[in-house]
């Protein structure tokens, strides 16, 4: 990426701006390739949330993620540069893609702001193939034409702009000296809880969606009693097996405005919204970190095994060391981390962790969980270590192939991108993954929710089928809230 020492805050103006833009169109004639060019300006604290509500279209892709107790948000829109891939190798490939794009670059502004210049949203589903008729692809990255981001007090707004010999400067100026007075003086309207022309009626209850064929209580737990045959059998030590029950609300769903009830309910959750530009969208509020890259260390973790929330103090802590002291729970766990650890060896990557799990306490649940890190070295790179760690056993199993192969049998439904990887990696090569669960695709009325549980020997049926009860519960809530 070549970064020029340009401010836009002292080229401020309609024609200054075109001058740049045109300088920018002569370096991708003269090179033969389009030229991705990124503008980056610190403005006033800005919510990107309340950014994407004012230019969130339909038809047009967005991706989101917020992790408030943390002061952190990224927001993007539109498309600058797309692409998709699938296979075994759609990690390695979408690496090409950023390193070719970033490769016919011109930043400028405040690249080195947090989350300042391009940013590279990306999708993974749970599996390398998509299915016929799932909504997204097995792996998508997109370059938004928008990009607002906060870190702290600190906010970034990103302009991203493909220049080629054929492009309409005049145009391209108009749309960035507009987006450029909109971010510094943003005014802060009815979004879709409140727009006059956006706002739906709350509905007073979800039914299931007529003709549609989820699964039934007594299949989930028919399946987990089939999982636990193939446990003592020796074919694998742990499966994770999900559920989706299929809902309709009496008016449409926006996304953005469930997004809003998830931030505020579960704080402590990676809160997202991911949409591809055709009606449907994918939103959840997921506690599970997948990995993290910034400046040389990785950071990922083992979350596993859990128990409902008290109903006061008392009752509370004793869920929790009732959790805490859970053979069954604690042994889940460690497979999980166990898996994690091995696999960064595998990649050449020493993992250091506590001793000792320690409870993660969301707002309806609480699971067993221990942070893990290591130092960066060699070739790894966060989409190398990414595709190492994915899918982990706290969404997949152990030993992972044996059993991955039972889960879809097992489910009878496409996960799509429930289980799978969902995050950014910035010009630096820095960025964050989580894991897209806690979840549900939401289609016009129509909402798919997803929940799992982690079958290991000791498991009961009853159980587990009651945990995911538990785990549909962050979204059904969402979706009935006025």
């Amino acid at each position: 990426m070549t970064i020029l020492p340009l401010s836009p805050a002292d080229r401020a103006s309609p024609a200054a701006l075109r001058a740049f833009l045109a300088e920018c169109r002569e370096a991708a004639v003269r090179s033969g390739q389009a030229k991705l060019v990124s503008i980056s300006l610190a403005v006033d604290a800005l919510d990107p949330l309340a950014v994407l509500e004012s230019i969130f279209e339909p038809g047009e892709p967005h991706f989101y993620a917020e992790r408030p107790t943390l002061e952190t948000a990224i927001s993007g829109a539109e498309v600058a540069r797309e692409f998709e891939a699938r296979g075994p190798e759609r990690f390695a490939q979408v690496q090409r893609f950023i390193d070719e794009t970033l490769a016919h670059t011109i930043a400028v502004g405040d690249v080195e702001s947090p989350f300042g210049g391009p940013h590279f949203f990306c999708a993974f589903g749970f599996a390398p193939e998509a299915e016929p008729g799932d909504p997204f692809p097995a792996a998508r990255v997109l370059v938004p034409r928008w990009q607002v981001a906060r870190a702290g007090a600190t906010t970034t707004a990103v302009a991203n702009l493909p220049v080629d010999a054929g492009s309409d400067l005049d145009a391209l100026a108009e749309r960035v000296w507009r987006a450029h007075r909109k971010f510094t003086r943003f005014e802060y309207g009815a979004g879709p809880a409140g727009g006059a022309t956006e706002r739906r009626a709350a509905p007073t209850g979800l039914t299931p969606v007529p003709g549609t064929a989820a699964p039934a209580a007594t299949d989930y737990r028919t399946a987990v009693a089939r999982a636990l045959q193939h446990i003592a059998a020796g074919d694998f030590e742990k499966i994770v097996l999900a559920r989706a029950l299929d809902y309709t609300a009496p008016a449409p769903l926006h996304p953005l405005r469930l997004l809003n009830g998830l931030r505020q309910r579960f704080p402590e959750c990676y809160a997202f919204s991911l949409a591809n530009g055709r009606g449907q969208s994918f939103i959840g509020a997921s506690p599970e970190r997948l990995v993290r890259v910034s400046k040389g260390v990785l950071e990922t973790e083992a979350l596993a095994g859990s128990m409902p929330r008290g109903a006061g103090a008392s009752d509370d802590a004793a869920l929790g060391a009732a959790l805490l002291h859970s053979e069954k729970d604690r042994r889940e766990q460690r497979l999980v981390l166990e898996n994690i650890t091995g696999r960064l060896a595998q990649l050449g990557l020493t993992a250091e962790h506590p001793a000792e799990p320690t409870l993660r306490r969301l707002a309806n649940v609480q699971h067993l969980h221990t942070p893990v890190r290591a130092v960066l070295g060699g070739e790894v790179r966060l989409l190398t270590a990414l595709a190492g760690l994915h899918p982990t056993p706290a969404v997949g199993g152990t030993p992972v192939t044996a059993a991955l192969a039972r889960i879809r049998p097992l489910e009878g439904f496409s996960r799509g991108l429930y289980g799978g990887a969902l995050g950014w990696v910035n010009a630096r090569g820095g960025g964050e993954f989580f894991v897209g669960i806690r979840s549900a695709l939401v289609d016009g009325a129509t909402a798919r929710v997803y929940a799992g549980a982690g079958i290991v020997a000791g498991s009961s049926p009853e159980k587990e089928f009651a945990e995911t009860e538990l785990k549909f519960r962050a979204m059904l809530d969402a979706l009935h809230a006025p």
